[in-house]
């Protein structure tokens, strides 16, 4: 009796498997035709499963530069397509479309992380350069307006500075801040730089009075008297015109990225 049970049990697991829908591949009207009969008999959760496991697997390896540049027709991708699923069942082809979702978010989050490392780099390297540019001094700043020739009134950056750096400066870069005290909005933050007419050697301090256009911000801002100008140095370039110091390398779009990562992958902040 046990014999007889084992060999229907034996039949019946064989007659289930031999009904399991699979992929013919032989050809595009069979293929089509398996797909159809295949999703007919699945619930609609299995459907959406099975439909981008069929995208995913359509997309894998698939260059779009290939495509563009002809090196594969249209007949040669459906004819791999099709091969490649040729016998497969909905479970294996769902299964098959997660281990490429797999692969996929490995190779995203590998690439997440070379990017922040070196997103991190840069941010040490920003502060680094920041402490040597503390050498360059802004000893005193002031924002004013006073008027020019015509009688209009002339935004005035006045500036007075010391160079404490061992090398020569041409051209001096900044962030100034027009605010007033006890007001957590500043009324301006805009970046400037001023070319240095004959250079600024190791210790000489001068005085400069910019004066920027009177339509960019600077000249329409519409701050208070008790608003002070704060300015933080970005960059300096030495006496041959080339970049000798600059905390740029790190700034808000940097941040802003890293940030962005560090939301997806915060296992990976430092």
């Amino acid at each position: 009796m046990r014999i007889i049970y084992s060999a229907f049990a034996l039949f019946s697991l064989l007659l289930t498997a031999s009904c399991t829908p699979a992929i013919d591949g032989s050809s595009e009207e069979n293929f089509q035709a398996s797909v159809k009969k295949i999703k007919d008999g699945l619930t609609d959760e299995d459907k959406a499963a099975f439909e981008e496991a069929l995208q995913l697997i359509a997309m894998d390896g698939l260059s779009f530069a290939d495509l563009l540049q002809g090196e594969k027709g249209g007949e040669n991708i459906l004819g791999d397509f099709t091969e490649a699923l040729d016998g497969l069942t909905a479970t294996e082809i769902i299964a098959k479309g997660e281990a490429i979702k797999a692969e996929q978010e490995r190779k995203k989050k590998e690439q997440a992380r070379l990017e922040m490392e070196e997103l991190y780099q840069k941010k040490r390297d920003a502060e680094t350069q920041k402490k040597q540019l503390q050498a360059f001094e802004v000893t005193q700043s002031k924002y004013y307006k006073r008027k020019d020739y015509f009688g209009s009134l002339e935004p005035i950056i006045e500036l007075t500075v010391k160079n404490g750096t061992p090398s020569a400066i041409s051209r001096a870069y900044f962030k100034g801040t027009l605010a007033s005290p006890n007001r957590s909005v500043p009324w301006l933050t805009d970046d400037f730089n001023y070319q240095i007419s004959g250079g600024l050697e190791p210790g000489e301090s001068t005085t400069w009075k910019l004066a920027p256009n009177q339509f960019s911000d600077w000249g329409t801002v519409d701050a208070p008297k008790d608003a002070i100008l704060t300015v933080e140095v970005l960059r300096l370039d030495g006496p041959d015109g080339e970049e000798l110091h600059s905390a740029l390398i790190f700034g808000t779009d940097e941040a802003e990225r890293l940030e962005t990562l560090l939301e997806s992958y915060p296992e990976f902040q430092q």
